[in-house]
């Protein structure tokens, strides 16, 4: 399980990398345009990206503290999100909550946020390998999962999102407006 943890910080990282250099290429005003009225605008990804990374991120801390919950299951679909290491190759719904993801104060920012994310996964990643503690927190729709699954599922849900910025791209590629 240490190396599993060690390859998923690895990964979390390069992805990251990928969203960082990725965010190079726009300016603001290309990070604030919305396809149409109900999807997000690149910058809105961005921000969702954080926003729910940060929630996954205190989910990990709280499995490193705890052996509450540590028999409970994650669901099915769950194991079998893990086992593929990645979502299902379909547009998601998420929480109703994701209709009020604002946009990006500015690009320098989003920047700032990723970078302090790369280190705070790394030094979870730290804190995870040296850890005895089994608990596990609540998924809200998806049972139960432990400090490594949050990890792994944070940086699935990372990759996930680059389907839909190629979608965003190619909108506007097709406005010009890139």
């Amino acid at each position: 399980m240490k190396d599993e943890s060690k390859k998923i910080v690895a990964d979390f990282t390069f992805t990251i990398d990928i969203w960082l250099a990725e965010l190079e290429q726009y300016t603001l005003d290309q990070l604030l345009i919305k396809p149409s009225p109900e999807n997000w605008s690149m910058g809105q990804v961005y921000v969702h990206l954080l926003d729910a990374t940060a929630f996954f991120m205190e989910q990990v801390k709280a499995c490193l503290i705890t052996n509450s919950h540590a028999a409970e299951e994650a669901a099915p679909v769950a194991k079998l999100m893990f086992q593929n290491n990645s979502f299902p190759d379909a547009v998601l719904e998420g929480p109703s909550s994701n209709a009020h993801t604002p946009q990006p104060a500015s690009k320098e920012q989003l920047t700032r946020d990723l970078i302090a994310l790369k280190s705070e996964i790394t030094q979870l990643g730290i804190l995870l390998q040296s850890s005895e503690i089994t608990g596990k927190t609540k998924h809200p729709g998806l049972k139960y999962f432990n400090a490594q699954e949050w990890l792994q599922f944070a940086e699935i849900h990372f990759r996930h999102h680059l389907r839909q910025k190629q979608r965003i791209d190619d909108f506007l590629n097709r406005t010009a407006a890139f």
